[in-house]
């Protein structure tokens, strides 16, 4: 008897309930997984990128600063903050356009402002997704233990004789839904955290970037240069 125990005989012997529990919990992990590998690539050629950084002041202008940006910058973090205000710098030659009117040094704040909204969007996208299977997945599965447990007591009081191997292989059988649910959270969350830190990183590199390029736009010289 021992010999057929195991979640084989456990899914044998579920509903519809802990079928369904079941495939959630690999569907959380799928699309956790799929998540996780595609961010780890994008991370990685972010941080390749950022080198970028350096090579864009090194550049003898600014058009070629923007194109070696361009080209280093395959993940297309940086680049969008070089590009944009720049052009929002000479924008003020448009006449007839309201933001000709604006101040200079406001309207390159607010694209720099605009684009790092726009990339710092583009970084958290999947992390709620993360976190949400992180933190969900082990309540998921402790449900599916509970619904397997009470289902195998069920199965003991109608069989009018209560004997521990006849308890233990059931209960034992539904704790492997709370195993399961250890098994998709736990990756989830390492994930989120690391990502999470990556992006915090690539945020203060470009809050400086964006701090060096206002001050080069208006004032024609680098902070601290």
């Amino acid at each position: 008897m021992n010999q057929s125990l195991g979640f084989a005989h456990y899914w044998a012997q579920g509903d519809a309930v802990s079928h369904a529990v079941a495939y959630l919990l690999l569907l959380m992990s799928v699309v956790s997984w799929y998540y996780i590998f595609s961010k780890a690539w994008s991370s990685w050629r972010i941080r390749r990128s950022a080198g970028a950084l350096e090579g864009f002041w090194k550049a003898p202008t600014l058009t070629d600063a923007i194109s070696v940006m361009r080209n280093a910058d395959t993940e297309y973090v940086y680049a969008p903050l070089a590009i944009q205000s720049a052009e929002a710098a000479n924008v003020t030659a448009q006449a007839g356009s309201l933001n000709a009117s604006i101040d200079p040094s406001e309207l390159i704040t607010r694209t720099l402002r605009q684009e790092i909204n726009r990339v710092s969007s583009r970084l958290e996208n999947g992390l709620t997704l993360l976190a949400s299977v992180g933190s969900t997945a082990p309540f998921v599965g402790l449900f599916g233990t509970v619904w397997g447990i009470y289902h195998a007591l069920v199965a003991v009081s109608t069989s009018g004789t209560v004997q521990i191997d006849k308890v233990a292989g059931p209960v034992g059988e539904a704790l492997i839904m709370t195993a399961l649910g250890l098994v998709v959270a736990i990756p989830a969350v390492l994930a989120y955290n690391a990502f999470t830190r990556v992006n915090r990183v690539t945020l203060a590199e470009l809050d400086a970037f964006a701090h060096d390029l206002h001050a080069f736009l208006t004032t024609g010289a680098r902070v601290g240069k």
